[in-house]
């Protein structure tokens, strides 16, 4: 089940967030961060976000912020987190869905990932299978803590049809 996240769901997940950041591999994030600076950033900061809870363990967490300010308000960005024991499971699939229902409901027109590791390849391939389309490529734009210096891409899709 989604439901909006509480700091109560957050501290359940905070060791797969921690995990996660540490292993640097996928979210450009402070290693060193803090419970508290991770529930801001996470939690506080956007404008909504949302925990999958399933007998009362916090699986899978996500944002939803605009992208940009101003002329470019209309563009919301995500983030998403799902637990290593609950991967492969189809949690991030239901949570991506689930985040454009949510951003056509707050007035957003179209999504936005600013940095998709590309060795993320189960992530990139999951939002090509939802419509996002690679709209540009960073090179060498994320130090990956075992393959050192890898690209990242932007994935954008238009919510509106």
């Amino acid at each position: 089940m989604l439901r909006e996240i509480t700091k109560a769901d957050f501290e359940l997940f905070w060791p797969t967030f921690l995990a996660v950041i540490q292993a640097q591999e996928t979210y450009a994030f402070d290693p060193e961060m803090t419970f508290e600076q991770a529930f801001t950033l996470w939690c506080e900061s956007p404008t909504k976000a949302f925990a999958f809870v399933e007998n009362e363990i916090v699986l899978g967490t996500y944002y939803i912020k605009p992208n940009a300010m101003g002329p470019s308000s209309h563009i919301c960005n995500c983030g998403y987190m799902v637990s290593s024991e609950a991967r492969g499971k189809g949690i991030a699939r239901l949570m991506c869905e689930h985040s454009q229902k949510t951003a056509l409901g707050l007035g957003f027109d179209a999504m936005q990932f600013n940095g998709v590791v590309s060795t993320n390849e189960v992530a990139v391939k999951l939002w090509e299978k939802l419509g996002f389309d690679i709209i540009g490529t960073i090179p060498k734009a994320y130090k990956h803590a075992r393959r050192g210096l890898v690209d990242s891409y932007v994935m954008y899709k238009w919510l509106r049809t």
